[in-house]
Parts: structure tokens; C-alpha cells; sequence
């Protein structure tokens, strides 16, 4: 199991390898979706009662410093 920030692990064996929250089987990707639906903070501690507020900013952190990468696109034929 990798950590990244202390909060976000990557295991192969939970959720196919997915970036998930302390190991548990709720992804950053989860997070990040109801916040780009505008869910808050507080909507989503209640979906997800194991979370902590700190777990959603770990997620917001972790996409930043994707987005602080540089990619190219390719064409595939």
C-alpha cells in the first residue's frame, strides 16, 4: 500500500488500484464528484460518517497536484 499525503493510499487489492481515502473503499474520485455536483462538506460527512473534513481537503489536494503536471495528447489511429 502507497500513502500520498497521509490520507489518500493506493492499494491494488481495494477498489482495482484506485486512490482511495485511509484505505478505505471510498475514492478520491467519489469525493470529488459530489463536490463538483455542490455537495459540502457537511453533505458528504453525512453520506460518509467515517470521513473527516481533513479526508476531503487531502482529495482536493491530491487532484491539484495532478492538474500540476504537464500531459500531452496524443492521436490514436
Amino acid at each position: 500500500m502507497e500513502y500520498i499525503f497521509d490520507r489518500i493510499t493506493i492499494d491494488d487489492k481495494i477498489l482495482n488500484g484506485k486512490p482511495v481515502i485511509r484505505g478505505k473503499r471510498i475514492s478520491v474520485q467519489t469525493i470529488l464528484e459530489y463536490l463538483g455536483a455542490g455537495e459540502s462538506y457537511d453533505e458528504i460527512l453525512k453520506q460518509y460518517p467515517t470521513l473527516e473534513p481533513d479526508d476531503i481537503k487531502a482529495c482536493i489536494r491530491f487532484a491539484s497536484e495532478l492538474m500540476n503536471r504537464n500531459y500531452v495528447i496524443k492521436t490514436v489511429a
